[in-house]
């Protein structure tokens, strides 16, 4: 929200010389947020000139400028830059005569750009100074000639200050209005909050209005067969009308320059008197020419499937939520949004009705976010317009009709209302400090809720309080105690520090998530911050289950992102954006969105992660809202079990992301390019951070390389009549290609998704610790011949196994399968270290472990020593 100094200062006193700034700091103190400060940018000599006499002269290239005699300082006076009284000026503009008074800009002015003015030699002239139009000015965006004052109603004399004249020397402050603080979308509402600010006395335009019943009744049906929230769509309704209006009247030029301050740009009068009072009282308003009316206004909802055409020229389809104000033609407005373009104010509009009314905000804010057209209108109805202003807004616009127009005030018109008094809140003694845990008086509570508007009442030393209807925020007692400690001061509020309570930590989660963050940064991975919503696609191709490449057979083939099945997925009731409305199931998604951001500027090397939650819901499960238990007690174990069945799954996961390449070119070493051993690099990294032991094995998901994915599982020990089993806890690798390029990324991606939470379970135990070994090591290597299908990892636990303790690591350093080897087979080498705890082993101590191996290689998968 804009708000113009020269605005503020009409409904507060503000002391001279009080600063932009000044007005921030003013209403930061009572928790507004400052933005920004806007300025006209312009600086003078800018004088009011009057033409004396032009020539016309073709150019070469078949363009006519105008050679004119600018008077810009009465009789012989000096004019404002110290030259003469009157200026050659070179202009190509030709909507002006002789005698018109003009806008000039004298050397040494600057103009919004920066774009600085001086005498200069063009056409063959030397031009002293620039005659401006509105758009270089910075009043608006017309740039079809020059401004002439007698199109704004003005008539100055020749030398006049025309920056003091046009309202150029006023200023704004820009202030974020949250959503809970709508009153603050007007300048009546800021000039409420800057008198709490600074105790300056504060008079309420509202109240300065007379507001006339009318006569006649304007037909007005509120039909609405389809409430949201049991509550009607429209609650107040009210319609003036003005007949005779002069469609030729200029808009003033103090209001014109007060819309542009505020972010607005000139239609024409009409349309601008119904803007001025919406950012004047807060209260939105929409003029319609009376004459293009079909009978009265029918507030309905929308049918399915019918058709509307606003302002905008855009023929919308509509929604039965969406809510509509009709006629006998059929609909002429998207109600809180924009108007309809069949009965629009034009230069022929000559009697007006005004409607300003108070639609649901929950049913505004779903239309304007349907039709993707927010509006000054809708962002003031989504947080709420105070009801009992609607009528006063119209009266303003009346008047202001009637004052700059020439129209005058009919006696037609309607006073819908079905609103009712604010509910009463009771406010027990003592409350507010015990809430706040700072000591207020009585009179500083009732003082500080009679300034914002409450009505009090005290019985038997109990305060019963009414909020004001420009409040809707104020619902019970804990806002407002809110609401009194801000008005006393949140200077006043200590800052104390809790003291942690002695023998606590960071619990064991805790510390495995940062060990987790810490050891991928170490390591050079960069984390990122995506958001939680995605589209149902992503979800059925990221969130599939990875499944064991053995397991899955003849299936290797049918793998891919196109064959993904639908997942179980969560979707947000009133989605942020309309592409993008479910919750994620997998982390994938998102980070690749930011990895091609990052690659379309530039970055072309990426290696990100993130931790955070995603949401699984079990298929079959119907997971219900859940109730929260009345009352500030905690609820009981059948009631914290029920509200927990309620929700979604939700584990924690971390996903990494690697493109380009993992080492950069260097003098005398190539790059080396990214792929799936990167992916798995990332994944030991984080079983080292956590001390659990991650197996892999081929797997097959839908948005990976069949022949390039991992599934990653840990070894989960048994009960005492169970045998240890392994639990799949993510996927590792590269993505398919073709879902590379959905990201606009290269064909090669590699990443990886760990389930946290199942791993910190594991975790969660004391770790072992291998005691180093000091005695020498034997090695030696061992070749065995195996059928090709037979997984590497596999092989090496069975001859780890069958080694026994004396074997202290074994590595695969070859995968043969050249010359010498059948169809279907492979060579695989593993190098072995042995070594003994208290003393030096034989050669034939490491011998024999190692046949132990072999044998128990052969057992299970047939393996034959390579000759």
């Amino acid at each position: 929200m804009r708000v113009p100094l020269s605005w503020l200062g009409e409904y507060v006193d503000l002391e001279p010389g009080t600063t932009p700034e000044d007005v921030h700091a003013a209403l930061v103190s009572v928790g507004l947020e400052e933005e920004d400060i806007h300025r006209f940018e312009v600086s003078g000599p800018i004088v009011v000139g009057e033409v004396l006499e032009f020539v016309g002269e073709e150019q070469t290239n078949g363009k006519t400028i105008n050679w004119c005699q600018v008077r810009v300082a009465p009789g012989d006076e000096l004019a404002a830059d110290g030259g003469p009284a009157v200026h050659g000026i070179i202009c190509g503009a030709h909507n002006f005569a002789v005698g018109d008074k003009v806008v000039v800009t004298l050397p040494g002015a600057s103009l919004p750009g920066p774009f600085p003015i001086a005498a200069r030699k063009t056409y063959g002239h030397v031009s002293d100074g620039m005659i401006a139009s509105a758009r270089e000015l910075g009043l608006g965006d017309e740039h079809d000639g020059i401004l002439l004052l007698k199109n704004l109603g003005i008539d100055a004399p020749v030398g006049t200050d025309a920056i003091a004249l046009l309202g150029l020397d006023d200023s704004a402050v820009e202030i974020n209005v949250t959503p809970d603080r709508g009153y603050a979308f007007s300048i009546r509402g800021v000039a409420r909050e800057y008198s709490h600010a600074t105790g300056v006395p504060f008079r309420d335009p509202a109240l300065a209005l007379t507001v006339v019943t009318p006569v006649t009744r304007f037909p007005v049906t509120i039909d609405d067969r389809a409430p949201i929230r049991d509550r009607t769509g429209a609650s107040v309704f009210v319609t003036r009308v003005v007949r005779g209006v002069d469609p030729t009247r200029p808009t003033p030029a103090w209001m014109i320059a007060r819309l542009g301050l505020v972010g607005i740009r000139s239609i024409s009068l009409i349309v601008d008197v119904t803007n001025y009072v919406m950012f004047e009282l807060g209260q939105p308003l929409h003029g319609y020419d009376l004459d293009k009316l079909a009978g009265g206004i029918v507030v309905r909802r929308a049918v399915a499937g019918e058709k509307f055409t606003t302002l905008d020229a855009v023929s919308r389809t509509l929604s039965v939520e969406d809510l509509l104000i009709t006629d006998e033609s059929g609909p002429i407005g998207l109600a809180g949004v924009m108007g309809g373009a069949n009965t629009e104010i034009s230069s022929t509009t000559v009697n007006v009705l005004v409607e300003a009314a108070n639609f649901d905000p929950v049913s505004i804010a779903r239309s304007a976010r349907r039709h993707k057209l927010p509006s000054e209108a809708s962002k003031r109805f989504e947080r709420g317009v105070d009801p009992r202003v609607a009528a006063v807004a119209a009266a303003r616009v009346v008047q202001l009709l009637v004052d700059l127009a020439g129209g005058v005030a009919d006696d037609l018109g309607s006073d819908y209302d079905e609103t009712t008094a604010p509910a009463a809140i009771v406010l027990p003694t003592g409350f507010v400090s015990g809430l706040i845990g700072l000591n207020y008086t009585g009179d500083e509570v009732r003082d500080s809720l009679v300034e914002i508007g409450c009505s009090l009442e005290d019985i038997g030393g109990v305060l019963q309080v009414t909020p004001p209807t420009w409040r809707p925020d104020l619902t019970d007692k804990w806002t407002l105690g809110e609401e009194i400690a801000r008005i006393v001061g949140y200077d006043r509020i200590p800052s104390v520090l809790p003291v942690a309570p002695p023998g606590r930590g960071l619990t064991r989660t805790q510390t495995l998530r940062r060990t987790v963050a810490q050891t991928l940064a170490a390591t050079g991975h960069t984390e990122v911050l995506t958001y939680p919503f995605v589209s149902e696609q992503a979800n059925n191709v990221f969130g599939a289950a990875v499944v064991t490449a053995a397991d899955a057979g003849a299936g290797v083939a049918a793998v891919g992102a196109a064959s993904a099945v639908p997942v179980a997925q969560v979707k947000v009731a009133n989605p942020l954006d309309g592409e993008s409305p479910f919750l994620r199931t997998s982390m994938l998604p998102g980070m690749l969105q930011i990895a091609h951001r990052n690659r379309s500027r530039g970055l072309v090397d990426v290696a990100i992660y993130e931790q955070g939650l995603v949401f699984r819901p079990e298929a079959g499960v119907t997971y219900g809202t859940p109730v929260l238990p009345a009352g500030a007690a905690r609820p009981s174990a059948e009631a914290e079990a029920a509200l927990n069945a309620g929700i979604v799954p939700q584990p924690l996961l971390v996903g990494i992301v690697l493109v380009g390449n993992d080492v950069r070119h260097q003098p005398g070493l190539p790059a080396v390019a990214t792929g799936w051993q990167s992916a798995l690099s990332a994944v030991q990294q984080v079983a080292l951070a956590t001390g659990v032991r991650i197996s892999v094995r081929q797997g097959l998901h839908p948005a990976m390389h069949p022949g390039r994915t991992a599934e990653l599982f840990v070894t989960v020990p048994g009960a005492a009549t169970s045998a240890a089993r392994t639990v799949s806890v993510g996927f590792a690798g590269e993505l398919l290609p073709a879902v590379a390029d959905d990201y606009d990324l290269p064909a090669v991606v590699a990443v990886a998704e760990i389930n946290l939470a199942l791993l910190f379970v594991q975790a969660e135990g004391e770790l072992t610790v291998t005691p180093i070994r000091t005695m020498p090591a034997a090695t030696q290597d061992l070749s065995l011949v195996v059928a090709a299908a037979v997984p590497a990892a596999a092989l090496r636990a069975a001859v780890a196994e069958g080694a026994g303790d004396l074997l202290e690591s074994i590595e695969l350093v070859d995968d043969y399968r050249g010359a010498g080897m059948e169809s279907g087979q492979k060579s695989l080498t593993f190098a072995l270290r042995f070594r003994g705890e208290e003393r030096t082993l034989t050669a034939a101590e490491a011998s024999a472990a190692r046949l132990a191996g072999v044998d128990l290689a052969a057992q299970r998968f047939g393996a034959t020593l390579r000759e």
